[in-house]
């Protein structure tokens, strides 16, 4: 029996267990998508409307091997949204070939393995939408963030090649680019710091809000509805740019 094509739109949401990627996930799951996660982490809840693929996105093989599962099984892709990251801070003289390559492999490499896997079927479709989740650090550096800050240039970098060379198949393509957004990782990256120089917590979460121009971090679901006007009908003549979300940081 063939299998038949999903009747809603289908969204595929790489790391959306937390954080941006759960929001994300959230936001299309209520918006009638069915919606896809892939991720290494289970998330905490199940929920309707998001189906959880078990997929360590930093090996290329079992990408690959999870993504044409579910290719096969919906038969139809409208979205991806290639979020799966991780930050590591160091200098590049700090910054061993091993840290360097565990960096790439997930937040550059996991984003053009995805990419490749469903560009056939839309292509086929000749329509799509993928949204790279880079940073503000695709614009401006940041001390003591040389790989994490590479990983995310390369991410615009990846938006704006893929909108080119897809656009006679009405694939569209565009980069995010969160500042400071309260997630586990900004949290896990807040501990990590607080331990190794000793600084007051709160105090240091009162820095980092300050630092804004709006006075606040960001929340996971303002960048979550951001990803979903950039897949929606509303930007249908948006592709290949860089949408900042920032609270004002890089305008500085």
């Amino acid at each position: 029996m063939t299998q038949q094509p999903s009747p809603f739109p289908v969204c595929i949401v790489t790391g959306g267990s937390a954080g941006i990627g759960e929001a994300i996930c959230e936001r299309f799951a209520l918006n009638g998508y069915q919606v896809v996660n892939l991720d290494i982490q289970k998330p905490a809840l199940k929920q309707c409307n998001i189906d959880w693929w078990p997929c360590d996105l930093s090996d290329s093989a079992e990408t690959r091997t999870v993504l044409n599962k579910v290719l096969q099984q919906y038969q139809r892709v409208d979205v991806l949204i290639s979020n799966a990251g991780i930050h590591f801070s160091g200098t590049i003289e700090t910054t061993s070939d091993a840290e360097f390559e565990r960096v790439f492999a997930l937040n550059v490499k996991g984003a053009i393995n995805a990419t490749k896997a469903v560009l056939p079927l839309m292509k086929e479709q000749q329509a799509g939408v993928i949204l790279y989740m880079a940073s503000d650090q695709a614009l401006i550096a940041k001390r003591n963030s040389f790989a994490y800050n590479m990983s995310k240039a390369a991410l615009a970098s990846l938006a704006k090649t893929t909108a080119l060379d897809y656009a006679s198949f009405n694939i569209r393509a565009n980069a995010i680019c969160p500042g400071t957004i309260e997630t586990p990782l900004y949290h896990q990256a807040i501990a990590r710091y607080v331990e190794k120089s000793g600084a007051d917590e709160q105090q240091v979460h009162s820095e980092e809000a300050a630092l804004q121009p709006l006075g606040r971090l960001g929340q996971s679901k303002e960048v979550a509805a951001m990803a979903f006007f950039l897949a929606s009908e509303d930007a249908a003549f948006v592709t290949g740019s860089l949408h900042v979300i920032d609270g004002g940081y890089t305008a500085q």
